[in-house]
């Protein structure tokens, strides 16, 4: 039958006509970004908290919901800048954490020694930064500005700045700048106070009077992630412990016999969960165990006065956006969107360290006219013996999971609920799938992966491909191939030999 638009059963004069749904594409898209931001609200917001994953489009509708200042804003204002860049249509998705019961904010103290003996303006600089989205954390001081007059200059500076992951209280000779947010990631928050090359006659006292802690679970967000393919997760706690094992666990490893966790056959929907560290050497945080898995992926930030959620939140806007359009390539060479960096960033600026900590499971950067740039985006995957470890690159397993997507597409356009027909009978009715028909498509789909430089060698793929019929379930079709990832040129090695000119006799 050519058309069911009437069926068969009817005889009576009609027209009919029906519209489907097709796929005329020679080419399959590309895997779809989603990236998942686990990190936490503010103080204040936890009466109201929703703890349901929610798209969140704007860095404002983040503030709105878990608190201007909080981590989860920090980084959504980094992948959603006011510029409307960023990481562009690619779905956010906000999982908050409820706070820790006992969980403490950092606290630290400022104090203004002295008289003010001519005006000028001095800047605080809140973690790293000395203001926010166009808001700056200027104190306007006049001459005879004492203790108690710039405190409170200091607190109006401070909360006048709305995305401030700090609140100022002044008291009668000095200013208090409180956390917004409970848990051990606020014990990151630095202040300093530049005077801007004139002390104007006062100097600072800064002390730190108390340490944020806690850590909550992020058990309760992984679990809500479903049959959605979340690719990126934000990871909002740094190198924790804890929360390093919860994603190791559920997100599982793509072991060739028994693959775990969202890498296990029947779900394969795994993400990489990228996780910042303003540490120096941030390969020394990585435990043995960790050099086995494939999910963590370091996004450092060396010797950064920032937040280790900043940094995850910039290797993740440079990342989701590469990945969504070209993911045949990769983020090396790419510059840190929004990241205070520091004069020097010690060790990791010189090469034999990079390839020391990268070999160790921790991607590097360098710092280059003042921005971060990336040298290797890697997972902590660093077996030993194993050369070259097959899941260390981040772009190397989304191109594996490009290779399944496209491959889930085709299944389910010629092969889930057909009926499955020998290579040779003669078949005239629809939804009906041959092993050599499979074939044939699966040939063509090797040549699209090469055409989109995911894959190198389509003759190796179509040399390995078997498809049949299983001998002991009719219902099932099974497929095998192999194929070969293309690589990207991470070391370009050249030998030039020169000589004297002796003329041409």
């Amino acid at each position: 039958m050519i058309s069911d638009a009437v069926g068969l059963e009817l005889l009576s004069r009609i027209v009919g006509y029906k519209l489907t749904k097709g796929d005329f594409s020679n080419t399959t898209p590309n895997l779809p970004m989603r990236v998942a931001i686990v990190a936490e609200a503010n103080t204040a917001n936890q009466p109201t908290l929703d703890l349901t994953g929610k798209v969140v489009t704007t860095a404002q509708e983040a503030g709105e919901l878990y608190g201007y200042g909080s981590p989860m804003y920090h980084i959504m204002r980094i992948l959603r800048p006011q510029s409307g860049s960023g990481i562009g249509g690619i779905p956010t998705v906000c999982y908050p954490q409820a706070e820790p019961v006992g969980a403490t904010p950092e606290q630290i103290s400022v104090t203004a020694v002295g008289v003010a003996t001519a005006n000028g303006t001095h800047t605080l600089k809140i973690a790293g930064r000395q203001g926010i989205d166009g808001e700056f954390y200027d104190i306007n001081i006049n001459v005879g500005d004492d203790a108690a007059t710039i405190a409170l200059k200091m607190q109006d500076a401070v909360n006048n700045v709305l995305g401030s992951p700090v609140i100022a209280l002044a008291s009668p000779y000095s200013c208090e700048f409180i956390t917004k947010w409970a848990g051990a990631t606020a014990e990151q928050t630095n202040v300093e106070v530049l005077t801007n090359n004139t002390d104007l006659g006062i100097t600072y006292a800064v002390l730190a009077v108390s340490n944020g802690s806690g850590v909550p679970s992020v058990q309760p967000a992984l679990d809500q992630f479903g049959s959605e393919w979340t690719t990126v997760v934000v990871n909002g706690y740094g190198i924790e412990a804890n929360v390093i094992a919860a994603l190791n666990a559920f997100n599982g490893r793509p072991n060739p016999t028994t693959p775990t966790g969202r890498y296990a056959g029947i779900i394969f929907k795994p993400f990489i969960a990228i996780t910042g560290s303003t540490d120096e050497d941030p390969s020394s945080g990585i435990l043995a165990s960790e050099k086995n898995e494939v999910t963590i992926a370091i996004a450092p930030a060396p010797k950064s006065l920032g937040y280790n959620f900043e940094a995850a939140a910039n290797m993740s806007t440079l990342f989701a956006r590469k990945e969504q359009d070209t993911p045949q390539l990769d983020v090396m060479g790419e510059a840190y969107p929004d990241m205070p960096t520091p004069s020097s960033i010690g060790m990791m600026s010189e090469y034999l360290q990079r390839d020391r900590i990268m070999k160790a499971g921790s991607s590097t950067v360098d710092l280059v006219s003042g921005e971060y740039v990336v040298q290797d985006f890697i997972t902590t995957y660093a077996p030993i013996g194993e050369l070259p470890p097959q899941f260390r690159y981040c772009r190397n397993l989304v191109l594996d999971w490009n290779v399944r997507f496209g491959y889930y597409i085709l299944e389910q356009l010629n092969v889930v609920d057909h009926v499955i027909a020998n290579d040779n009978d003669v078949i005239n009715a629809s939804k009906v799938i041959k092993p050599k028909r499979w074939k044939s498509l699966l040939k063509a789909y090797a040549l699209d992966l090469v055409s989109r430089g995911l894959i190198a060698d389509a003759a190796f793929f179509t040399e390995s491909l078997q498809v049949g019929i299983s001998g002991t379930n009719p219902d099932r079709l099974e497929t095998f191939f192999r194929y070969k990832r293309t690589g990207t040129v991470r070391i370009a090695s050249t030998t030039a030999e020169a000589g004297f000119n002796f003329g041409n006799s």
